[in-house]
This record gives C-alpha cells, sequence and structure tokens, in this order.
C-alpha cells in the first residue's frame, strides 16, 4: 500500500465518485418487503391479497362519524353509509365493513352517536407512498360540510407515522451529517489534530463504497429499505473505530522515533491484524441472520455484513497510503501525544488488579440487575397507546375506546373460506362465524355483505379482538380461532396482525438457538486463533451475550414497560418489543462490542508477550486502549443518536437499544468486567495446548507459572 499509495487513492477517489451516483440509485431500489414464506398466517394473508387486492397483512383504517347530542348514528345510518359507499368507490381496491353490511352493534358506541367502518387498504408500494387516509380525508371533509355529522379517521399506521401535515422524519443524509457532527467532535478531543477529518474522508469513501455493492446486489436480491439507515450510520461508527485504532497505534510508534513508513508497518501488523479480528466477528453476527427464513432479515444480515467487510478494506488500503503520504502533515497542531499510556487508565486498571474479586463482583451484580426485566420480554409490535399521544388519529381512536368499543377493533382477524358453490362458501362461513363468537379472546365475529368480501372461489369474515392483538401475549388468540374452525369444510385460514406476529414469532425465534450457536462458535474460533488462547475468547464470548441480554433487559425496563420513555421521547410503554427488533439488535450488537474486547485484549496479549505477566498486561493493556475504546463507544453513540431522531417508535427502540448497548459495553463490561477477569484468570488467559494449536495453525503456548503477584506487578507498571 505504501509503495503504490498514488494508485490507491487514485482508486478509492474514483469510488467515492461512483458511490456519489450509486447512494441515489442504491436507495430507490430498496424494497418493503416483509414476507414470510411457508408460515401458516402470511400464505392465508397472501391468498387474500391476490384474491382481493388488500387485506391480510395490513391493518384496517377506520373512518368515524360523530352525530350532533339529541341524535343517533342509526337515525343518520343512510347518510353515513352512503359516505363509507363513495370512500369503497372513490378510492380504488378497498374493501370495507361498517353496520349497514354487517348489522353487527360493535360499529356502535354505548351512547349510539358514533359509528365507524373497517376500511382493508392494499399493502403499500414504497415506504414514502402516501397514507390510504389522504384519499379519504377530501371525502369526509366534504360529508362534515354537507351532512353535519363530525368525521374523523385512525389506524395503527397512521399513529405509528405520526401526522405527516406536522412532523417530516430526517433524511438519512441528515442523520448521517448529524452523527458525523459528533464523531468530529470526539475525534478533534483524541487527536487535537486535522488527522480527524482524515478519519471522516475514511468514513465516507466506506459509507459510499457499500452503497455501490449494495445496488449490485439489488439486481440480484431484494433488501430492505431499512439497510440504508444501517449503512449510513453504523457504517459512520465502524469505519471511524477501525481508522481510530489503526492511527492510535501509528501515531504512538511515531512518538517513538519511528520513521513514517516504518510507523505504518508496525500499525498494519499490530492494529490491523486487530481490525480484521474485529471485523470478522461483527460480519459473523450479521450473515448468521441468514439462517433465518425472513427475507427482510436476511437482507439486513446481507447489508449489515458489508458494512465491516467495506470498512474493513478501506481502513487497510487507504488509510495506510494516506498516512504514509500526508499522515505527518495533517497531524497538526499534534497537541496529544501517544508515547506513554493513560495515566488515569493505567492507575484505573492497577486499582481494579489490585481489587478484582470487588470489581468482578460489582459489575456481575449491576449486569444481573440489568438482565432482570429481560424475563419479561413480549415480542409483538408497539399497543397504539405508545405510538402517538396527540393529533387527530389519537384522538378519533380514543374516541372508540371511550364509547367501549373493543380495543382489538384495530387489529381485527380476517377467515377465509374456500368452496367450489356459492352455498357451500356461505354455509362454511356462517359456522366460521358461529365458532369464533365463542373463542376466548374475541369480542364478536361476522361476515361482511356485499361482492367485495367474496369470489367465485372464496368469501372472508371478520373477528374482533377484545385486546389488541399486537404481541406474544394477545396474538394466541388467532392460534384459538384457526383451533375452533380447523373441522370446518374450506376454512383455509386466519390472518390479521395476531397471525402476523405468530409468524415472526415462529420463523425468527425458532431459528435463533441457531444463530446464536454459529455466532458463538465462529467468533470463538476466530479469537482463539487471534489471541493464542482458549480462554480468553470463552471469557469473550460469555461475557459478550450477558452484556447483550443485559441490554434487552434495560430495552424491556424503559421502552416496554415505559420506565422513560414518555419523559425522553414523549411515547409511552410499547408493552412489546416488534417481532424483528431483538434478533436485528443481537446481530449487531453483538459484532460491535466484540470490537471493543478486540481492541483491548489484543494489546493486553501483545504487552503480555512483552512482560510476560497478566498484571502488566492488564495495566498496559488497558492504558494503552481505554481511551480509545471510550472515543470509538461515543462515536457510535452519537451515530445512533442521531437515528433516533426518526419519528418511528421502532427506529427509536432500535437506536437506543444499540446506543446503550454500546456505552454499557464500554464502561461495565470492558472498563471493569474484562480486566477483572483477566486478572483473576492469571497466567490461564494465555494457555493454549498443543493440539488445538495445530488445528488453529498458530504457535502452542503454556500456562507459565508468572514470576511476582499480579497485583505486585501492576503497581510496579503505574509507578514506572
Amino acid at each position: 500500500m505504501l509503495h503504490h499509495r498514488k494508485w490507491v487513492m487514485v482508486f478509492w477517489a474514483l469510488m467515492f465518485v461512483i458511490g456519489i451516483a450509486a447512494s441515489g440509485k442504491a436507495t430507490e431500489r430498496l424494497t418493503t418487503d416483509f414476507s414470510l414464506p411457508g408460515q401458516p398466517g402470511y400464505e392465508t394473508s397472501k391468498q387474500i391479497i391476490e384474491q382481493y387486492g388488500n387485506g391480510g397483512n395490513t391493518q384496517p383504517f377506520i373512518p368515524i362519524a360523530t352525530v350532533p347530542e339529541g341524535e343517533t348514528a342509526l337515525d343518520k345510518m343512510a347518510e353515513i353509509t352512503a359516505v363509507f359507499e363513495e370512500i369503497d368507490a372513490e378510492v380504488p381496491g378497498l374493501r370495507s365493513a361498517y353496520y349497514d353490511n354487517t348489522g353487527d352493534d360493535v360499529f356502535l358506541t354505548d351512547d349510539g352517536r358514533t359509528t365507524y367502518a373497517l376500511v382493508f387498504v392494499p399493502f403499500p408500494e414504497s415506504f414514502e407512498a402516501p397514507l390510504p387516509s389522504e384519499d379519504m380525508a377530501p371525502i369526509l371533509e366534504s360529508a362534515a360540510e354537507e351532512t353535519g355529522i363530525e368525521w374523523t379517521i385512525t389506524s395503527y399506521d397512521m399513529l405509528a407515522l405520526g401526522e405527516s401535515s406536522e412532523t417530516e422524519a430526517p433524511s438519512v443524509l441528515a442523520e448521517t451529517l448529524l452523527g458525523a457532527l459528533g464523531a468530529l467532535t470526539v475525534l478533534l478531543f483524541l487527536f487535537a489534530s486535522f488527522l480527524a477529518l482524515v478519519l471522516l474522508l475514511i468514513a465516507a469513501v466506506s459509507i459510499l463504497t457499500t452503497f455501490t455493492v449494495v445496488l449490485l446486489l439489488t439486481y440480484v436480491t431484494d433488501m430492505s429499505f431499512i439497510v440504508q439507515f444501517l449503512i449510513s450510520l453504523v457504517g459512520l461508527g465502524v469505519a471511524i473505530d477501525y481508522s481510530l485504532l489503526l492511527v492510535t497505534r501509528w501515531r504512538e510508534e511515531r512518538d517513538h522515533g519511528r520513521e513514517n513508513h516504518e510507523a505504518v508497518k508496525i500499525a498494519m501488523n499490530t492494529s490491523g491484524r486487530a481490525v480484521v479480528s474485529s471485523a470478522g466477528t461483527v460480519a459473523i453476527s450479521l450473515i448468521a441472520l441468514l439462517v433465518i427464513p425472513v427475507p427482510f432479515l436476511r437482507s439486513m444480515g446481507l447489508g449489515g455484513m458489508l458494512i465491516p467487510v467495506v470498512s474493513t478494506l478501506v481502513v487497510l488500503t487507504l488509510l495506510p497510503a494516506l498516512l504514509g503520504g500526508i499522515g505527518p502533515r495533517v497531524d497538526w497542531p499534534k497537541l496529544r501525544h501517544e508515547n506513554k499510556a493513560s495515566r488515569a487508565w493505567a492507575s484505573w486498571a492497577a486499582l481494579i488488579v489490585r481489587r478484582r474479586w470487588i470489581a468482578a463482583g460489582v459489575a456481575l451484580a449491576l449486569l444481573g440487575l440489568l438482565i432482570a426485566p429481560v424475563f419479561g420480554i413480549k415480542i409483538g409490535q408497539a399497543q397504539t397507546s405508545s405510538l402517538a399521544s396527540s393529533g387527530s388519529a389519537y384522538e378519533a381512536l380514543n374516541l372508540l375506546e371511550e364509547g367501549g368499543v373493543p380495543d382489538g377493533v384495530v387489529s381485527p382477524l380476517e377467515m377465509i373460506v374456500d368452496g367450489d358453490s356459492e352455498a357451500a362458501r356461505t354455509s362454511s362461513t356462517d359456522q366460521v362465524v358461529a365458532n369464533t363468537s365463542q373463542v376466548d379472546g374475541v369480542s364478536t365475529a361476522f361476515a361482511p355483505t356485499g361482492r367485495s368480501w367474496s369470489t367465485d372461489a372464496s368469501q372472508i369474515s371478520i373477528g374482533i379482538p377484545v385486546e389488541e392483538a399486537v404481541d406474544s401475549t394477545n396474538a394466541s388468540v388467532a392460534t384459538r380461532v384457526n383451533d375452533a374452525n380447523t373441522d370446518v369444510p374450506g376454512f383455509a385460514g386466519t390472518a390479521g396482525a395476531a397471525a402476523n406476529v405468530l409468524d415472526y414469532i415462529d420463523a425468527v425465534y425458532g431459528n435463533f438457538p441457531l444463530v446464536l450457536s454459529i455466532v458463538a462458535l465462529v467468533t470463538f474460533l476466530l479469537l482463539a486463533r487471534a489471541f493464542r488462547s482458549l480462554l480468553l475468547p470463552l471469557k469473550a464470548v460469555i461475557v459478550n451475550i450477558a452484556s447483550v441480554t443485559a441490554t434487552f433487559g434495560a430495552v424491556v425496563w424503559f421502552w416496554q414497560e415505559g420506565n422513560g420513555s414518555e419523559a425522553i421521547f414523549g411515547i409511552s410503554a410499547t408493552g412489546s418489543i416488534t417481532f424483528w427488533l431483538p434478533v436485528l439488535i443481537f446481530a449487531f450488537l453483538f459484532g460491535l462490542s466484540m470490537d471493543y474486547e478486540v481492541f483491548i485484549l489484543a494489546r493486553m496479549r501483545e504487552e503480555y508477550d512483552d512482560t510476560g505477566n497478566t498484571g502488566a498486561a492488564v495495566t498496559q493493556g488497558l492504558g494503552r486502549t481505554g481511551r480509545l475504546v471510550t472515543g470509538a463507544a461515543l462515536i457510535l453513540f452519537f451515530a445512533f443518536l442521531a437515528l433516533a431522531s426518526s419519528p418511528g417508535t421502532d427506529i427509536k427502540v432500535f437506536a437506543t437499544a444499540l446506543g446503550f448497548g454500546i456505552l454499557l459495553d464500554a464502561t461495565l463490561v470492558r472498563a471493569l468486567l474484562v480486566p477483572a477477569l483477566v486478572s483473576l484468570f492469571g497466567r490461564w488467559n494465555w494457555w493454549l495446548p498443543a493440539w488445538a494449536a495445530r488445528l488453529l495453525r498458530v504457535e502452542p503456548h503454556g500456562a507459565v507459572v508468572e514470576a511476582e503477584s499480579v497485583a505486585d506487578e501492576a503497581a510496579a507498571s503505574v509507578r514506572s
């Protein structure tokens, strides 16, 4: 890279320019595919969509009519029904259920003044597609003027996205620039020189190159729209973290008097190896998502895996070329030097070595407290109460709930019956309605009349759950409905939010043990080779799993139970964690937090090879990497803070989980628990028997007896 540095820079400059053009094209080709091939609820939804063009895996929009005081909705039902019919006629692709075509009292509030319709809509063509409510709004406004009836509209999607006229989601570019500003602040503090701008350049090249690769992949397979956020913000943090490790070691060697190119070579041979090991753990944890039979999670695993791979390629090629050329000139004004370990971090490490039992006990106790709430986790979708606390959609839903309408009206069940003759379909549908009405957790069931509710091959009926059927507890109502109708001739299945949740739980978490096993095993093997040890990688995997579990506990406590979510974000308790979040959080957080483990332990291994003493390795290793890891964690935290500015609750949960997890890992775990455990394990940290060394193709290392106690050696190291 040093010898051909001009050609290396030209190549990456070209990739930078190509990436600018490719990024816009790539985002246009990303999809909103949430399919679950082979799952019963999804297959039922697919049948409904193919035959009716709407419903299935969407939740209905609910236009609501409230008549003036002194009148009842039944008095005005002819006018109200005319509006519902106009919506069906004017807005293409809809299917509506209301009082006149069902005769069910569930469509009337307790005071009789309010009625509503369930309008089943097509699945949106893209993430940016306008809500169907925008097409319905003019019809409702005109009806309000002509009839004197008050019209409003609500839906789960409207509550989730907020009032589009009042809020606008920040663009990916705006969020990336916000994250970059936070990263620049940290880098200026760490380097106190123009090197900070070089690291941002590396991140920019990495991000744009990753978009170029993703664009190529979109011609081979579907890629989820969420990938663009991951590439921009996670890519920003990862590329800077890897660069930070390499540049810090380069500066250290320069401060020790090394010639510039020699300093680059040493940095590549030490920190460069650590970068490869770190990138390997991140990539493996994400590529393991391919074993989950959920297309959009697979695409995020594939897209996420590209982030560390591309970042590593850029960092190990462009960065040494830049350092070997303009490095010394841009490292100005050099107000901070790297020729000595941080006195504060070395003293902290020495204290941990002397009080290692106490340090380990405190860290484990705090992790235990954070892990405890995870046993109450519920998987599903957020409750409507957490999606909005104001706005017309929120007020409209409150109107129904206060009027005695079941909460499950936002998540109805659709039951479909197949049959060769109309008489057979009608008979079976009537039986499904009767059976479903008796199911525990169902408020009522009905079969709307009209051509939009039947075809020559099938007929649909509706069940209204008592509670919102959007989490792992209430979603079981879909299973009970299926069980109650198993023997009905032609019964094809149940669709809706509840069935969707159960499908995801089965598809994702039925395969999660396999994902965890693959990630743990491959990570162990990679780290065993990198550290030339069996105990260190085993400890790293176990501690990392504990750290990620503690993050889940914090997410449950903060978001699901609502302890602080409303005070900080204005969002009440979600009641559950959206089904795709835990597995994605695990995949990213396991890999990203392992970066810090590799950064610290790689330096401890190096120091141990020089001194032969664990105490010295801990103090010098943490003294050299403590400030680096803290800075790297802050950079990623700012990136996730920028992501949390998105209005969607799910994205906020994802971003805050990763942000909290990174800070937890860099402080409690890597700055307290890891050095304490390494100190406790002593010489056994470095043991690698001959048989394992042969398998890993590295040199063996016996567990030799150390000359001095680790505490005495640590104290001596700090004094020196």
